[in-house]
């Protein structure tokens, strides 16, 4: 079903964008999906190489439990199937970082079967987003052409590290979409601990499918753009991509279902190499590794050991709390953040407090450059400064100031406002006087007011608050102001 809000506009008309995901993720374990190596990132050139990982003959794989539970942890995490019987096959190919000549994947008979992620979007609006599969496969390694004028270099160190790769279906519409389901599925890894989601050094990376149709037509011919391993890259590549179809659709060229490579220098993708339709990978049952056979009560163990995840969290946020979709989604991306919410908040107003977090805290920490771990304001006295607030102790504009204070110095709200004398002043005889002194300074405008321009009344409030430095408690101001001027 087409969505109008989606559509995007060419010179003939408008186009449907369909884009499907294939995330590959890297399984949290100490050691590697089929060989007792360290799967730690980093370490020099080949230090974390088994004689299994460097495919000497005579080794024999053997399958990790640490990775095996991960996954359905993951998959339970998707709402997804578990499937108790699963296949571990051969994908043969040739690279110079695949020592074995083939890569031991999963096919017909993943780990996982169907889910489904829930994302929102910020015009309030909710997708689900159809998950296909999860399967276990092992990396590769790397090659490195950079490190001499004539030569290749082959680090092992990533071959055969357990990955899960998580394919959606082609339910998403937009580059807006994408984003937000990658962030999504990033944070729901991240909560249940299977994978760390750092995608600069490539835990986790993404190819995107992007395909262009008229509204209702059938699907259009799709590209793969390969290993994007950004949220911004992966919008980019899909809004290059999606001008590029449509303008070779206008032009009267076709799509050639090919794999592409996104440049990160110019924002453009690139021919990589044409993809056939059917697999050439020869997939057959890897005879080495016996089906793996999972019993109902280890996965229902593992049930009752996940974490609460991001839509449950959520939904306590919007059913109990008032939040809106969109400012609970943002709460519950990362467990930190979440975890910070619900200190900062308890006992307080809960609006208020998503709304500092969301403005004030977040626009402070990327200014800064910190993440939510190196915060010089605690989640306690947010909560505290917050409070100040809403008691009237000081307004929402000096909280500002103060809060700036708070984040320089890592000070307390109450010591700050003490030494700064900046407490709201809410005694109705001060405010009185400064209100009269005002008026009788601007006689002239309280005769235009009176005379009907009402719109002089924020002059006036304006006035008294700048006489007050800011300090005249606001709801008092506007109350005594208008009935002295309607006097």
């Amino acid at each position: 079903m087409s969505d109008k809000a989606n559509l995007v506009a060419g010179r003939s008309g408008p186009f449907e964008v369909v884009i499907g995901m294939e995330v590959h993720a890297q399984v949290v374990s100490e050691a590697k999906l089929f060989s007792g190596a360290s799967a730690k990132f980093g370490g020099g050139p080949n230090a974390h190489v088994s004689l299994v990982d460097a495919a000497m003959p005579g080794m024999l794989p053997v399958i990790n439990e640490a990775c095996v539970r991960q996954a359905v942890r993951t998959g339970l995490g998707l709402n997804a199937q578990i499937n108790l019987v699963s296949v571990f096959d051969r994908k043969n190919y040739f690279y110079a970082d695949l020592p074995q000549g083939y890569q031991i994947s999963q096919f017909q008979q993943p780990i996982v079967g169907e889910g489904s992620i829930r994302i929102d979007l910020a015009d309030g609006s909710s997708h689900e987003i159809g998950i296909e599969r999860l399967h276990l496969e092992q990396d590769a390694g790397k090659s490195l052409h950079d490190q001499h004028p004539t030569k290749s270099y082959i680090d092992l160190n990533r071959s055969g590290v357990a990955l899960m790769e998580i394919v959606s279906r082609p339910d998403l519409r937009s580059a807006e979409q994408a984003a937000a389901y990658i962030k999504k599925l990033r944070s729901i890894l991240r909560y249940i601990g299977s994978c760390d989601g750092n995608m600069e050094e490539g835990s986790l990376r993404a190819d995107v499918n992007v395909s262009v149709r008229r509204p209702g037509a059938p699907l259009g011919t799709r590209t793969e753009t390969k290993n994007l391993n950004s949220v911004r890259f992966i919008t980019q590549a899909i809004e290059y991509e999606v001008q590029r179809q449509i303008e070779i659709i206008e032009d009267g060229g076709e799509i050639i279902q090919e794999t592409r490579l996104f440049d990160t220098q110019t924002g453009m993708t690139r021919a990589m190499r044409s993809k056939e339709d059917a697999h050439d990978y020869r997939y057959f049952p890897d005879p080495d590794l016996l089906p793996l056979v999972l019993e109902q009560a280890l996965v229902d163990e593992l049930a009752g050991q996940l974490p609460e995840l991001p839509d449950q969290i959520r939904a306590r946020m919007t059913e109990e709390y008032g939040l809106s979709s969109y400012d609970a989604a943002v709460l519950t991306e990362e467990r930190e953040t979440a975890l910070y919410y619900e200190q900062a908040s308890s006992g307080q107003d809960r609006k208020l407090v998503a709304n500092w977090m969301t403005s004030e805290l977040f626009g402070a920490l990327n200014k800064a450059g910190l993440d939510l771990s190196a915060s010089p304001v605690g989640p306690e006295q947010l909560g505290r400064l917050v409070a100040l607030v809403s008691d009237g102790t000081i307004s929402g504009r000096i909280a500002k100031d103060v809060f700036a204070e708070m984040f320089e110095s890592g000070g307390e709200p109450e010591q700050i406002i003490e030494e700064k004398g900046l407490k709201q002043v809410s005694d109705s005889g001060a405010i009185e006087a400064l209100i009269d002194q005002v008026l009788a300074d601007n006689q002239d405008k309280v005769d235009d007011y009176r005379g009907g321009k009402d719109k002089l009344f924020g002059f006036f409030v304006g006035q008294v608050m700048k006489a007050s430095g800011g300090q005249a408690n606001p709801g008092m101001v506007n109350q005594m102001l208008k009935a002295k001027l309607d006097a």
